[in-house]
């Protein structure tokens, strides 16, 4: 079941201005990786998330990694990968909490009317692979393949 959130919540890029999670909308769907960059999970979800969210880098859709944490913690978290995703600082968890993500690292589909149209916590390849196969869909894209070789066990 797909559940409405509040877009009123300001998402702060590390490069650009802070706007509306609903400016943020306008023009494309919201794909974001939610990670943690002081738990080993997040270390370990960082190669999926950015080989997930690059595929999708083409397609009509906004992909971005959603941190708990300042910019600066981001930037020493993320290194290079700064320079080609989009990063969203969420110091507060304010987005993180909004899109009812308790569990990180989570894969969220935000749609451009603010519904979330899929969620997974945690790494869950099957969830993961159902959300970014959902996503293909909606916008005429390839899919993915989540899990690979080497990849942890959920």
């Amino acid at each position: 079941m797909a559940t409405t959130i509040s877009t009123d919540v300001q998402l702060t890029p590390l490069t650009g201005k802070v706007r509306s999670l609903r400016e943020w909308l306008t023009t494309f769907h919201l794909a974001v990786v939610a990670l943690d960059p002081f738990t080993n999970e997040g270390a370990w979800a960082l190669p999926i998330a950015e080989r997930v969210l690059t595929h999708f880098g083409q397609a009509d859709v906004r992909v971005a990694l959603l941190l708990p944490a300042t910019p600066d913690e981001c930037r020493m978290f993320l290194g290079p990968i700064v320079n080609r995703l989009l990063v969203f600082s969420d110091p507060n968890s304010e987005l993180i909490k909004t899109l009812g993500a308790e569990k990180l690292p989570a894969f969220v589909h935000v749609a451009m009317d603010g519904t979330v149209e899929g969620k997974s916590e945690g790494w869950n390849p099957r969830e993961w692979q159902a959300i970014a196969d959902n996503l293909a869909r909606v916008n005429g894209w390839s899919s993915p393949v989540v899990e690979r070789d080497g990849d942890p066990a959920p």
